[in-house]
């Protein structure tokens, strides 16, 4: 039977996952309260699925990909959060598929060395898996949410300045920044599970962390927890 985990960015996204799935059981472990049922495709067929949240920050979403991998054996790994726009031709409530992940603060001529990468062929940057990308594509267009297949990329700070702005899409040339995508990316390509990394976009990437917090993104997790669901089904 296929196995998806999927990691979400808030508690009402991945209960409202849950929500949607059957036979729904709970295992707690490594920090993680997992939901984990079974949901029908539109094939016909039984997939289960492993939902929880993984928390903020790089070393957060590496060990809660890592954890869900060693536990349950997924044949992929799904990402939805939320993130920074970074492109001009975007707005918020938009979404970037995570086409291109890279690190915003991480130097990859050593990092890159190891597996999936070689000491002579380091990875410079990471790539949610193209089926999984087609996959998401179908599920937006039908949901009618502007979308597009680009670059995110993945620190363990607030960008929240122009400077920061400027700096960030010089480096990266990203077009939405967060802080989890990249890490979920690399541990996946490091297990050689594919992986799908979604993001809506909440803020322009110019708001203070502060006022961020006070950000009502519960519509967010609604959409995110619909998104996913319409992707499970179609696959």
């Amino acid at each position: 039977m296929t196995t998806i985990a999927i990691i979400g960015a808030l508690t009402e996204e991945v209960a409202l996952i849950a929500g949607a799935l059957d036979h729904v059981e709970h295992d707690r472990a490594a920090g993680l309260d997992v939901s984990r049922g079974t949901i029908e495709t539109a094939a016909g067929e039984t997939i289960t699925v492993a939902a929880t949240v993984g928390g903020m920050g790089l070393v957060n979403a590496a060990a809660t990909t890592q954890r869900l991998i060693d536990a349950y054996r997924p044949d992929a790994v799904i990402f939805s959060g939320i993130a920074g726009n970074l492109n001009t031709h975007l707005h918020v409530n938009d979404v970037v598929l995570g086409g291109t992940l890279r690190y915003l603060d991480t130097d990859m001529r050593l990092v890159g060395q190891w597996a999936p990468g070689t000491e002579d062929a380091p990875v410079e940057e990471f790539h949610s898996d193209d089926r999984l990308l087609a996959l998401a594509d179908a599920a937006l267009n039908e949901m009618g949410i502007t979308h597009i297949t680009g670059i995110i990329a993945s620190g363990n700070y607030f960008v929240d300045s122009p400077e920061q702005v400027e700096k960030t899409i010089r480096d990266t040339g990203a077009d939405a920044v967060e802080m989890e995508g990249a890490a979920v990316a690399h541990v996946a390509a490091r297990n050689g599970v594919p992986a799908l990394v979604i993001r809506a976009l909440s803020d322009n990437a110019d708001t203070d962390y502060e006022v961020f917090r006070e950000f009502d993104i519960t519509e967010y997790a609604n959409t995110a927890a619909r998104l996913a669901v319409n992707i499970l089904k179609r696959l």
